[in-house]
């Protein structure tokens, strides 16, 4: 049974949640990404919550600027450090000392995962990404490889000032290509039903300018056509470094996120574990939500 409720932290920021298990477990954190919502972590909010499956305490906040989430108006409210501490006063919320035995993240999630594993790692378990690049290897790869770049141009798109008007234009028209252009409907994985249609459409009724805040807000862009790279900060190795148990799950058929944003990784996150998916893309846990918590939790047994 998923319970649901309202958060607020101490910066003001009030989180609405997602959560299965009892309190005081150890705690198991899902973080979602663009365009969706907490609810994509429901499977495994009930299947890691279980005895026989860790006994978690599983909590699925919303991002802020998300659902019924607090959403400032102002850009700067979605600049990465205040979303990472969004997610350490959640857990610190949730239990003495606030640490997060398993961080499970995709997309925007996955940014600000990597970003708590770096900025709190005494108090991280294990870390588990699923198809979101690491700040280091995005970096590289939006500076030169040319595949990667046209493939995230769809950034500055929702970065242009009035994309929430257009993204929610006829029914979300320009919404629905963002899924089924990786094999969403019917002819492909066909997750995305009528019923799950409606629960998008009542996540993104609450606004989506939050969301896209967060493409506002991030240097790290390709350049618009016509325009000069915008100038992604130089950062030494440490600011990127996790020290954490890494598992980075990756479907190597996103269309948004290419297998290269993988090369390398092992110089920022030494304890890595990749396993590469075929035939599945950016939306894998809609896909395969069994698959995915299988392989999570074969991961969380297995030795730090």
């Amino acid at each position: 049974m998923i319970e649901t409720f309202a958060r607020t932290l101490p910066s003001g920021i009030t989180l609405s949640c997602r959560a299965t298990g009892t309190p005081g477990r150890p705690l198991m954190v899902f973080l979602h990404g663009f365009p969706e919502a907490a609810f994509i972590w429901d499977e495994l909010l009930e299947h890691f919550c279980q005895p026989e499956h860790g006994g978690y305490r599983c909590l699925a906040p919303n991002l802020r600027g998300f659902e019924k989430s607090s959403s400032p108006q102002e850009v700067s409210a979605y600049k990465a450090h205040l979303m990472v501490q969004d997610v350490a006063e959640l857990a610190a919320s949730e239990v003495e000392g606030g640490r997060i035995e398993a961080l499970v993240a995709h997309d925007w999630g996955g940014a600000f995962g990597w970003g708590y594993a770096n900025q709190h790692a005494a108090r991280l378990g294990k870390l588990v990404i699923i198809n979101s690049p690491h700040p280091g290897t995005f970096t590289r790869e939006l500076l030169n490889n040319p595949a990667q770049q046209a493939a995230s141009a769809y950034m500055n798109f929702l970065a242009k000032p009035g994309a929430e008007a257009l993204l929610a234009a006829d029914d979300y028209r320009r919404m629905w290509p963002f899924f089924t252009l990786m094999k969403a409907g019917p002819d492909g994985f066909g997750w995305l039903t009528e019923e799950v249609k409606d629960q998008y459409r009542e996540v993104w009724n609450a606004g989506l300018t939050g969301a896209c805040n967060l493409y506002r807000v991030t240097p790290m862009k390709p350049a618009a056509p016509g325009q000069p790279q915008p100038e992604i900060p130089q950062l030494p190795i440490e600011r990127f470094a996790v020290a954490a148990p890494t598992l980075v799950l990756w479907a190597l058929d996103d269309a948004a996120l290419l297998p290269g944003l993988l090369d390398g990784l092992e110089d920022y996150v030494p304890r890595l574990k990749i396993t590469k998916v075929p035939s599945a893309t950016h939306w894998i846990v809609h896909e395969q939500p069994q698959f995915v918590a299988a392989e999570i939790e074969a991961f969380l047994k297995s030795p730090g």
